[in-house]
């Protein structure tokens, strides 16, 4: 069976909280080995941290896609997609660290994007300056086109910049 057909997508319900915080927290593991806190007070960091965003993307991208990513039917990540007029924005793509370097991401990435040239639309997203699928992004031909304090704005396709660049 093929990463393609082991890989589905469903809509994201409320009863995926604890799933999504847990991918949330995955992705700052490292910025949390650097800190000198009690296991109790990263959690409590990461949660109220995760509260925000979730806060940022349901008041600020009100119609856009919220699935979660399934791995032979078990939840493996999150895929958060924005429809702007010529963009299609990747505001979230995370996947559990037991599925990282897969090749899952690479997968949706290349989908998200020939979703996009079809349309005639370019992607974009923010990524943080020492993520490290910063190469991924590279590597599939995204630029950055613009910095916010941590983030960088990567475009694909087209010449033009997004409208306004808002980091998440």
């Amino acid at each position: 069976m093929t990463i393609r057909e082991r890989v589905t997508f469903r809509p994201e319900t409320e009863d995926d909280a604890e799933f999504l915080y847990r991918i949330y927290a995955g992705t700052r593991e490292q910025e949390m080995r650097m800190v000198d806190w009690p296991d109790e007070q990263k959690d409590e960091f990461l949660r109220s941290q995760f509260h925000a965003q979730t806060l940022h993307y349901k008041n600020n991208y009100i119609d856009a896609e919220y699935s979660i990513i399934l791995v032979d039917g078990q939840p493996a990540g999150r895929l958060y997609l924005h429809q702007d007029p010529g963009d299609l924005r990747i505001m979230e793509i995370s996947l559990i660290p037991e599925h990282r370097g897969s090749g899952i991401g690479t997968l949706l990435l290349r989908e998200i994007m020939d979703r996009a040239a079809a349309a005639g639309h370019i992607v974009s997203i923010h990524v943080e300056q020492f993520n490290p699928a910063l190469r991924l992004y590279e590597r599939l031909g995204f630029k950055a086109v613009d910095t916010n304090g941590v983030y960088y704005l990567l475009q694909w396709g087209g010449t033009e910049r997004p409208q306004e660049a808002i980091a998440p």
